[in-house]
């Protein structure tokens, strides 16, 4: 008999020991760690992460708030083996009279040695192997070895695990910082993380805090007079129902690493992510599009539409290298994650008009060049189109610079007839935009979809005298060791004449000084750009540029309803413009367009890449009322 009943040991043991965790593995083990986003100003923009969690050492928490874990959770901690033999048995008692798990017995070691190494299943085997491991992790560590990763793993509520993400979770500060009253509520919340939160239910928790103080004064870890002090303190919980800034920034950044890095070193890495964003400047963008939506929807309301409910969006690029500084894919980001700025496809209006202009100074065209601005009737077929002016007048002959400057549609539509369609649309791919634009004459009027960081992308080659930037948002990537995983390269590309650049510019310009974005003319600084409105109000577009920044703004419904008569360019976007160039002009230092005049003006041919060294100054031609030769 005694050789069965030994086999049935050996293979009872064998059951519950032959796949259990290798406890040498603690010794390296490595939890998840939160990924940080920052602007790039140094703000931090926001974390990604599966776990939120920081690591600190046992030397870094509270005593007070040791005592109240271990006092709560597992009072004779200090001198168990690993399991609660008198509390098992108790357990044991009550789960059988009542007839399934009520209570557990769990010391803090096996509850650290399931949630390191098991499922929160509740079974009998996993229970007896839990309680195998626990033995094992008390023989290979001390106390507050256990304890200090007891203190990091544990879940408390609110996407945080350990004590100090709690503690900047909940109160904004580190655990380190952590008075008795904010200990007690840390201390709290293990039994019930989600109940017993203060964001869910901040009457419950601080009862529960409460019992917490109660336990720490019956066990003599404080006095009464300090008990009587902390159950009078009010928690003060941190701003977390805060609106996050730039959320379809931080989105796209989020789609771009994933794919660069993988969601698993993405989420899980502890990286140091630096973006090109700018704290400041977004906060000014965020406000001047919810200051000028807002009238925008008063004067929808006015003109009979019910439930107006525009979208707005912005992107701003540096023109030197093409960095993001600020983006607006949308109003609110909860009701709409659609990025307006980079995903969606709308018709520019007169926005496009600057690219068919480009392309003909780079062909040799004069801004002075006469153009014709009267009725014009083209057939091809059966079909008849007679383009109109916004205006429904007409001028006779104007100069280029001026047809441009008032938006003029017939002048355009002729030019590029004279262009030809196919070598426009081409041009507008090489400046930037990379949606696939129809090969027609209403391609002047801006009838082809683009996207707006394309547009603007695009707008930007004209302030940075030729070259192109590829827009990026995304600096550098640093690991938690500091060693930089990931640097961008910024690819620069000469796609036009500088002196073209120069001269479209200058015509821009002119676009504020004389034509339809008058209102933008009061700025302290020089500015550029053009206004684009599409049929019927339906999309509304400012695009322009200071020497520094282009910026591109878009106002329109998701649906294409109109926005309501009247709604141009000029009404609806060029104020939100306005707005954000006024409020940035302040940290920028350029104060002038022309090139200076002691700089040799090198011109290099788009398609060929030679430079042509010849002295010329474009400020100065500009002055004498005069155009560099191409």
């Amino acid at each position: 008999m005694a050789a069965p009943f030994s086999g049935i040991l050996t293979g009872f043991f064998y059951t519950f020991t032959s796949d259990l965790p290798e406890i040498r593995e603690l010794n390296s083990f490595k939890p998840s760690e939160v990924t940080k986003v920052y602007t790039s100003d140094n703000q931090l923009l926001t974390e990604f992460y599966i776990e939120r969690r920081r690591q600190v050492s046992i030397t870094d928490i509270p005593a007070h708030l040791k005592n109240a874990i271990v006092m709560t959770e597992d009072r004779n901690f200090y001198s168990h083996i690993g399991v609660d033999i008198k509390g098992i048995f108790r357990a044991i008692v009550k789960d059988i009279i009542a007839g399934e798990f009520v209570e557990g017995a769990s010391t803090i070691t096996q509850q650290l040695a399931k949630t390191l190494f098991f499922t929160s299943k509740k079974t009998i085997v996993r229970k007896i192997k839990e309680a195998i491991v626990a033995l094992q992790i008390e023989r290979r560590y001390t106390k507050d070895e256990i304890l200090a990763l007891y203190l990091n793993q544990i879940y408390l509520g609110s996407g945080a695990y350990g004590v100090d993400s709690a503690s900047k979770t909940y109160f904004g500060k580190t655990v380190t910082d952590c008075d008795l009253s904010e200990s007690a509520m840390l201390a709290a919340l293990p039994r019930s993380p989600s109940r017993y939160s203060p964001l869910n239910n901040l009457k419950l928790a601080v009862k529960r805090r409460n019992i917490v103080l109660k336990v720490l004064l019956k066990t003599n870890k404080i006095n009464r007079v300090t008990y009587d002090k902390a159950i009078k303190t009010k928690l003060k919980l941190s701003e977390t129902n805060k609106k996050q800034i730039a959320q379809h920034f931080v989105e796209f950044i989020r789609n771009k690493m994933e794919k660069e890095l993988g969601p698993s070193i993405l989420y899980k890495g502890g990286l140091s992510i630096y973006t090109t964003i700018n704290m400041g400047f977004q906060k000014e963008a965020e406000n001047s599009a919810l200051k000028h939506m807002k009238r925008l929807k008063i004067r929808m309301k006015r003109n009979g539409i019910s439930k107006p409910d525009p979208e707005c969006a912005l992107i701003a690029l540096n023109n030197k290298n093409g960095a993001i500084i600020s983006m607006i894919g949308g109003l609110n980001y909860m009701k709409s994650a659609f990025n307006r700025a980079t995903i969606a496809k709308r018709q520019p209006g007169s926005a496009f008009k600057p690219i068919v202009y480009a392309y003909a100074i780079e062909q040799g065209f004069s801004q002075n060049n006469i153009l014709l601005d009267s009725p014009i009737v083209f057939k091809t077929g059966s079909k008849i189109w007679r383009p109109e002016n916004f205006s429904k007048t007409f001028l006779g002959e104007i100069t280029m610079r001026k047809a441009l400057a008032l938006s003029k549609n017939i002048p355009a539509i002729r030019l590029i007839d004279k262009l030809g369609t196919n070598s426009v649309s081409a041009f507008g791919n090489k400046l930037g935009i990379k949606n696939t634009l129809r090969q027609n004459l209403s391609l002047a009027l801006g009838t082809s979809e683009v996207t707006l960081i394309n547009l603007t992308s695009t707008y930007s080659v004209f302030s940075n005298m030729g070259q192109k930037n590829t827009p990026f948002p995304i600096e550098k990537v640093i690991d938690k060791n500091g060693k930089i995983i990931f640097r961008k390269r910024v690819i620069k590309e000469i796609v036009m004449s500088r002196s073209g650049a120069a001269i479209i510019s200058n015509m821009l310009e002119g676009v504020v000084k004389e034509g339809t974005a008058k209102k933008a003319s009061f700025l302290s600084r020089p500015v550029a750009g053009k206004t684009g409105t599409t049929d019927n109000y339906i999309d509304a577009l400012f695009v322009g540029f200071s020497p520094e920044t282009t910026v591109g703004v878009w106002v329109g419904n998701d649906n294409n309803t109109t926005l309501g008569k009247g709604e141009t360019g000029a009404r609806a976007a060029l104020p939100i413009w306005i707005d954000y160039m006024n409020k940035t002009f302040e940290n920028q230092s350029i104060n002038y367009f022309d090139i200076p005049d002691n700089t040799k003006n090198v011109h290099i041919d788009p398609d060929t890449g030679k430079r042509d060294e010849s002295e010329r100054s474009v400020s100065a031609l500009f002055k004498k009322g005069k155009e560099p030769s191409l």
